[in-house]
């Protein structure tokens, strides 16, 4: 039976992300999953969303060494820009700019597409004598003892791990293995997910409109031939969605131009559609016996404000931090309940603050919608609750 330091779950993002990173500090690494990535953008099942950065999630991968990869398709990210149009009329009504260099000299974060994401992680993966990645592979089980876990695979290997780390998504396998329950919220929603191009350019700014349903928002991308880009997700209540989905592609532009309050002008639908469920959800607890539950394994969030990955980026920071202080401890009770004990808290938060903001940006009643705006307008008067609400968002203390 093949002996290794960690076993990962999950081929996603955030799992490619904990093999590079423990790779690359020395551990013996195996990561499997089910599905092999699509690194194209317009191939059958690709993931067209995308992860903006935030400046502590691109610190830590450059410590992995995988920024050098990304850097040079990365899009800055300077303004937020929030957008109130909940008047009567599908319009702007109100629009504030929260500006990165009100509080630094970089960029609030850097935009990546996934499916380049996962090329790009893959490729460091195979310059990692040290790492296995065996996409196509599934955690059929893990049996866990004191000392260490016997991870079975799909394909009938069994592996010997000191630590197991549960990257396997909001269904995730090794946290049902371990018997860790999770609390989920449903709002109803769903959430599509594509790219556009438009003849306004983006300067930079990420924009996150509000009217109701949940927010539209575009994130800078590089150009797409020869046009400026930007990547769209457009929450709405779930049949809503699924209308809009199954829209003809000019009637769906139309809709999504008229949903954008033409503030980039006219939208061309530039990818694939996808959709998918929004819930927030949390688990029970982040470990159990030599095993560590990572990203949305251990929490989802609606995607408002570019927290999700970024809080699964500090998960595998903090796990990797405890495993170099002591490696002779790796995957230990010990260990374990530290990791837990300092991401439970401010995962709760989060999660709890992500809760508030969806559920204010799905309001329909015309005077909660003014009473919004007015809360909008109030916290970005005052400079230095602005200045400490996109230090929160950051994850920046003090």
């Amino acid at each position: 039976m093949k002996q290794v330091d960690i076993v990962i779950s999950g081929g996603g993002v955030a799992g490619l992300t904990a093999a590079a990173a423990f790779g690359a500090e020395g551990f013996d690494v195996l990561c499997v999953d089910p599905a092999p990535p699509v690194t194209e953008r317009n191939v059958e099942g690709a993931d067209l969303r995308t992860t903006a950065f935030l400046q502590p999630a691109r610190d830590f991968l450059e410590q992995a060494n995988l920024w050098p990869r990304l850097q040079d398709y990365a899009t800055d990210l300077a303004v937020m820009r929030i957008v109130d149009a909940g008047g009567p009329r599908i319009a702007a009504r109100m629009t504030k700019d929260f500006r990165s260099s009100d509080i630094s000299d970089q960029p609030f974060g850097w935009n990546l597409p996934n499916w380049l994401l996962r090329r790009e992680m893959t490729a460091r993966l195979a310059e990692l004598p040290n790492v296995d990645f065996r996409p196509g592979v599934a955690v059929a089980d893990v049996v866990t003892r004191e000392t260490q876990a016997i991870v079975m695979l799909s394909d009938g290997d069994q592996i010997r791990a000191r630590l197991v780390i549960g990257a396997d998504g909001r269904n995730s396998a090794v946290r049902q293995a371990i018997g860790v329950g999770v609390k989920t919220r449903r709002y109803g929603q769903k959430a599509l997910a594509f790219a556009v191009t438009h003849s306004v350019r983006h300067e930079n700014v990420s924009t996150e409109i509000h009217r109701s349903g949940g927010p539209f928002t575009l994130v800078p991308l590089p150009d797409y031939e020869g046009r400026p880009s930007s990547a769209v997700v457009w929450m709405e209540e779930g049949a809503e969605a699924k209308r809009l989905f199954d829209l003809a592609v000019p009637e769906f532009e139309e809709a999504m131009t008229e949903r954008s309050c033409y503030v980039n002008g006219p939208l061309k639908l530039a990818s694939q559609k996808t959709i998918w469920p929004i819930i927030s959800q949390i688990a029970d607890r982040f470990y159990g016996e030599r095993t560590a539950l990572v990203a949305e394994a251990a929490h989802v969030v609606p995607p408002i404000g570019a927290q999700g990955l970024n809080m699964s980026l500090a998960d595998i920071s903090v796990l990797l931090d405890l495993a170099k202080q002591k490696p002779d401890a790796l995957g230990s009770t010990e260990m374990l309940q530290k990791y837990h004990r300092s991401r439970y808290p401010e995962i709760q938060l989060r999660v709890t603050g992500v809760d508030m903001l969806n559920r204010a940006s799905m309001l329909k009643a015309q005077p909660l919608k003014d009473l919004r705006a007015f809360g909008l307008n109030a916290l970005h008067s005052v400079t230095p609750v602005r200045k400490s609400l996109m230090k929160l968002g950051l994850g920046v203390r003090g």
